[in-house]
């Protein structure tokens, strides 16, 4: 069971870089071709107790999702504004900014991801005053992972039953449930960052994202990542949607955009 003492927390997101592993698992084999079937899910966790920040991250990529980790509400707050997370698990007594501003911040900015609260205070006016601001589950500590894991399961289930069940441009259709990209009734063979790219331009059909944006996505909070890689993964699967009803555009300066075409 994980207590809730108090640790010394670290701040700003490039020392919780040094201090754990913020990017995400590894989302590909070594020779980087390997077709994958689906793609990791993004959590944002946020938890400024370094040891209990370290056990629950490990445990929820060991269930397969991909976890971005911060412990400082300030640097969450800016990448909830910035990046595209499926969960975040938010403690309560985050510095900077509490996870209940955070949570108030990230409501008003009209984002409806689910929202996972963690706190040591086990009252009931919390409690109710995190709910009303838009949180969709509590966990007080101490907790068990395996409830955490669950509570996450059941999380990203509704909200999946809850929305749209596909995202469609052209041709292309990308399951939310299954997370597989196909054209007609063939299932895209894409590697793992090859599907993220897809995946982030398929959210925003007609609209541009620049190289910052899609690295962002594809690459987590890695600050070592270079958007001049996404020009790889933007090729490569260019010709795998070649003639086939949609295709990237590039707009010189700005960025690229999924679209819609004849073949």
């Amino acid at each position: 069971m994980l207590g809730s003492e108090a640790f010394a927390w670290l701040s700003g997101a490039k020392k919780v870089a040094e201090a754990f592993d913020l990017a995400r698992l590894p989302l590909h084999s070594a020779d980087n071709n390997k077709a994958v079937e689906t793609f990791p899910v993004r959590i944002l966790l946020v938890e400024d107790h370094p040891p209990l920040a370290a056990s629950v991250a490990q445990a929820l990529r060991g269930a397969g999702w991909s976890v971005d980790l911060l412990t400082d509400g300030v640097a969450a707050d800016l990448a909830l504004a910035s990046e595209d997370y499926a969960l975040a698990i938010l403690d309560v007594g985050l510095p900077r900014l509490d996870g209940f501003q955070v949570l108030a911040r990230l409501r008003d900015r009209g984002k409806t991801l689910p929202v996972l609260m963690l706190t040591a205070r086990g009252e009931v006016a919390d409690r109710v005053h995190g709910l009303n601001l838009g949180a969709d589950d509590y966990l007080a500590k101490p907790f068990e992972l395996a409830e955490l894991e669950a509570r996450v399961k059941a999380l990203l289930r509704r909200s999946v039953q809850g929305g749209e069940q596909q995202q469609r441009c052209g041709a292309l259709v990308y399951d939310l449930g299954t997370r597989r990209f196909s054209l007609g009734d063939e299932v895209l063979a894409l590697t793992s960052r090859e599907q993220a790219v897809l995946q982030a331009l398929i959210a925003r059909p007609g609209r541009v994202m620049s190289k910052e944006q899609l690295a962002a996505q594809v690459f987590g909070l890695d600050e070592e990542a270079s958007p001049d890689a996404i020009e790889i993964y933007v090729h490569r699967l260019r010709k795998k949607l070649e003639g086939r009803g949609v295709r990237i555009v590039t707009f010189r300066g700005l960025g690229y955009l999924l679209e819609a075409s004849d073949g």
